[in-house]
């Protein structure tokens, strides 16, 4: 059996709405070599049944993004891995430029991002999100984020926390190498940000970020996003 080039690990929770056609555009990405793995963590809906056709595996784990991540990532066969969440696109050829950028001792990175929706803030919000992981090589796991095995396994996977999962990675990763930042945008659901009110948003994840910096545990920071959701 021929070792994927590169695995894609999507964690799901009921999204029996949007699982196919989320699936159905990495169809290509299928076809040229690359492995789907689709890790549940609990679906009370069609999720996992919908999924099957279009992905190389479905699994299911205990729930939470970081374990099902880190579930995704133990059942995986390639030496490079990416992390997509289920409400967001790749772009075209995602792979080709994933194995481009982790060369040269560079082990992880991300793609920019477009937020997705009705709202004329959301270009201003991902104009922001990129600019800032440049400036800071903190990304979101809304970007995409890809790295090689070695360097996952190096920093022990996701941190099995419920909030700030991807920050904290990023920041392990950091120290391994700075992040690769890809032009090629990712495009996302607005659909948080409009529901909550975009500047809301902002507000809430800034205020939460520099809580978890200053080091809150981030199992009360999850209560309150939790609460003000």
């Amino acid at each position: 059996m021929n070792v994927p080039t590169l695995s894609i690990i999507i964690p799901t929770l009921n999204e029996a709405a949007a699982i196919e056609s989320q699936l159905s555009s990495l169809l290509g990405l299928w076809v040229c070599g690359c492995e789907i793995i689709v890790v549940d963590g609990g679906s009370t809906d069609e999720t996992r049944r919908l999924a099957a056709p279009y992905a190389s595996l479905v699994i299911t784990s205990r729930p939470g993004r970081a374990a099902q991540m880190n579930a995704g990532a133990r059942a995986s066969r390639s030496e490079r891995l990416l992390f997509l969440h289920a409400d967001t696109r790749l772009p075209r050829r995602a792979d080709k430029r994933v194995l481009a950028a982790l060369v040269d001792g560079h082990v992880w990175g991300r793609f920019d991002i477009r937020l997705e929706g009705h709202s004329p803030w959301l270009s201003m919000v991902s104009l922001g999100m990129n600019l800032r992981s440049r400036l800071t090589g903190i990304a979101t796991g809304d970007q995409a984020l890809f790295m090689t095995r070695d360097a996952f396994e190096t920093v022990g996977g996701f941190p099995e926390q419920p909030l700030m999962e991807d920050i904290e990675l990023c920041r392990r990763l950091n120290r391994l190498s700075p992040p690769v930042c890809l032009r090629e945008r990712v495009v996302s659901s607005g659909r948080r940000w409009e529901a909550q009110g975009t500047w809301r948003t902002i507000f809430q994840m800034w205020r939460l970020r520099y809580r978890y910096w200053r080091g809150v545990d981030s199992r009360t920071l999850a209560e309150e996003y939790h609460d003000v959701r």
